[in-house]
């Protein structure tokens, strides 16, 4: 089985609202997928019916090629954007009972939260009360009881949400040492970059449907437009554009450089990007010559304005 997830032809309605329709989805393992959408897309619906809190109206889940049931709930890790840790309990008696309810004995349990205390550097706040912490701390803990029992499955709905840059990067290289120890992730958010940084596929859903998926340098080809940024010092300007718009689509744009240079996009359409450097070399130096490969911030950009 090459998927650890597969959500088939899954329906969730709400009254008369469908908040999912006919969604299907493929996560692979050992991936970082990331699941996008604007608000209100059906994001959250679906990680609800993953988790088991609703269930779906038609269709089916499949964890690790089972029909997923309540036995899954020990090989899930789920982090809610809304975090729902208990205020006025400890934070280690919290920790201790959550790990337990996912499956894991109380002496394993406290055998791994000395080891993920001591790695955070927060063995002081054993006794303290979650409400005695700052959210960005309360987050840590959360994130700690999310994958203390070494989940197959790893689901995290905006998770560094409250977290400052260096606690941040910490969390993103707890979940990458994670990935490459064998957790499946599914990364919902709405921070483009760090899909960017860390995703290997991605799925975009809008108002209920699914619009892309597949592996992120795949997607990203399917939205190339053969589009280049070009930087050259030249002499006669009036010369070059001539030629250039005699093939291509050419506009300004701009790009940081050490050069005043004339600096153009450039659509190549049917030509190759080797006559477009042969007419630019004649007419004088080129500094800059770089492909303009589509973000995941212009594909869910692009995507959700058309529909």
């Amino acid at each position: 089985m090459n998927n650890i997830l597969e959500v088939q032809n899954v329906v969730k309605q709400y009254g008369d609202y469908r908040a999912l329709n006919d969604v299907s989805l493929q996560v692979p393992k050992g991936s970082i997928y990331g699941l996008l959408g604007p608000n209100g897309a059906g994001k959250t619906s679906l990680i609800r019916i993953i988790n088991q809190i609703t269930m779906p109206d038609s269709g089916q889940v499949l964890l690790d090629g089972e029909t997923l049931n309540p036995e899954h709930v020990q090989y899930i890790g789920y982090l809610p954007e809304e975090r729902g840790l208990y205020k006025t309990m400890k934070v280690g008696e919290q920790c201790l009972y959550l790990a337990q309810l996912k499956g894991m004995s109380k002496q394993e349990a406290q055998k791994q939260l000395k080891y993920w205390f001591e790695k955070f550097g927060i063995q002081d706040w054993w006794n303290k009360k979650i409400q005695e912490l700052s959210k960005g701390m309360a987050q840590k803990v959360q994130f700690l009881v999310t994958i203390i029992h070494e989940p197959k499955l790893l689901i995290l709905d905006e998770p560094f949400s409250g977290f400052d840059p260096v606690n941040a990067n910490l969390i993103k290289d707890e979940i990458i040492e994670l990935n490459k120890k064998g957790t499946s992730v599914i990364f919902s958010t709405h921070r483009m970059e760090s899909v960017e940084e860390m995703c290997d596929h991605i799925a975009l859903i809008n108002k209920s449907n699914k619009l892309i998926e597949g592996k992120l340098s795949d997607v990203k080809r399917q939205f190339r437009s053969n589009t280049f940024e070009v930087g050259i010092l030249t002499n006669d300007v009036e010369g070059l554009m001539y030629q250039l718009t005699q093939k291509f689509t050419v506009g300004q744009t701009n790009f940081k450089s050490l050069n005043d240079d004339l600096k153009l996009e450039i659509q190549l359409g049917d030509f190759t990007s080797n006559e477009l450097l042969s007419i630019l070399t004649n007419y004088g130096q080129v500094t800059h010559f770089v492909e303009k490969i589509p973000s995941v911030n212009d594909i869910f950009i692009q995507s959700v304005s058309q529909k």
